[in-house]
């Protein structure tokens, strides 16, 4: 496939340097729906080279998976790297998926992704082992290896983006569940008969805390003629409404937006709270919404999940991810590096 038809309507970034230095050469894969980013990196957290590319999907899995290859051959050229010198490639990917086959079952922000054999198609393609997860259990190992949760023994990462999920580490290995969706905290039902969610069901974490919800939510509520501040921070446009927009209201003192954030907090402590309570780890990593504005948020969140739980439980450490805009590259390489006892 002709490289630039890859990349129509896309922007790319490169940056690198010298890739000689300790440790197994390793690359990885970070992508989502409208995002992707491929890196060259070591198994000591060292990042050597990265590429980003914006709006890559098609819709088409085999037009994905084209520019997907296409990128790791590109990132090993432009460092002047032999695929035989990279030891693994790691795999950072909406789910559900199934880590043990590599085989996407049903991305829903990826149309067409469904039952997709990624890791053997991958294989095929660049002759290297390829490591699949998805996409929160990769941020879990990131943040655990490099970020926020470094000597941490159990450890969840929670984010907030487009849905809500969980990734889940327990004596220092990532744990998965029995049918590979362990960590989906998104669907555990906070109000009966709640909001509608997108997963069918009514009343989840995920309908309240949400990225997409959030926004959804203001929409209805501008058309109810409520939100004005939120619409006018989004430019009149409802469509342009998000998380970030509400976040910016927030710090504005809006009342409207002042209102939901007692909603989000409410819930989201309640989301914390039955995880403490069924899981009790050492240390809760919070992504997203609250890693990028923690002044508006993590004080309350660590005081209303405190005040739902045992005073035994309350040593517990709630903490803002610290690996930022790194996250998405060091996530893959964690990916790529493991071996087999995590």
């Amino acid at each position: 496939m002709d490289r630039s038809d890859a990349r129509d309507n896309s922007a790319a970034s490169w940056h690198s340097r010298d890739v000689a230095g300790p440790g197994r050469l390793l690359a990885g894969i970070d992508f989502g729906g409208t995002k992707c980013a491929v890196v060259l990196g070591r198994d000591t957290g060292d990042i050597l080279a990265e590429s980003r590319i914006e709006d890559w999907a098609s819709g088409d899995p085999e037009r994905d998976l084209a520019v997907l290859v296409d990128e790791v051959r590109s990132i090993a050229r432009q460092t002047d790297t032999r695929l035989a010198e990279i030891a693994a490639l790691g795999v950072s990917s909406p789910g559900p998926l199934d880590s043990s086959t590599g085989i996407v079952i049903d991305a829903p922000n990826l149309p067409g992704w469904r039952n997709f054999p990624l890791r053997s198609r991958l294989e095929a393609e660049l002759g290297l082992p390829v490591r699949v997860e998805n996409d929160a259990n990769a941020a879990a190992l990131a943040e655990w290896r490099h970020g926020a949760g470094q000597g941490a023994r159990s450890l969840v990462f929670l984010t907030m983006s487009t849905g809500v999920g969980a990734g889940l580490i327990f004596d220092g290995r990532l744990y998965r569940g029995a049918h590979f969706e362990a960590g989906e905290i998104g669907h555990v039902p906070v109000v009966l008969d709640g909001r509608a969610c997108s997963c069918g069901l009514r009343g989840c974490l995920e309908a309240y805390v949400g990225g997409a919800a959030l926004a959804d939510r203001m929409r209805e509520d501008v058309e109810q003629g409520r939100a004005a501040a939120i619409l006018e921070l989004a430019g009149g446009n409802p469509e342009r409404i998000s998380a970030r927009v509400w976040a910016e209201a927030v710090r504005a003192r809006d009342p409207y937006a002042l209102e939901l954030r007692e909603d989000f907090l409410d819930h989201l402590a309640q989301g914390l709270a039955i995880l403490i309570i069924a899981l009790d780890p050492e240390r809760i990593v919070l992504g997203t919404i609250i890693r990028e504005n923690p002044d508006l948020f993590l004080g309350e969140i660590r005081a209303r999940t405190r005040a739902r739980i045992r005073p035994e439980l309350r040593d517990i450490r709630i903490e803002p991810a610290a690996l930022g805009a790194r996250l998405p590259a060091y996530a893959a390489l964690s990916v790529a590096a493991l071996d087999g006892s995590e």
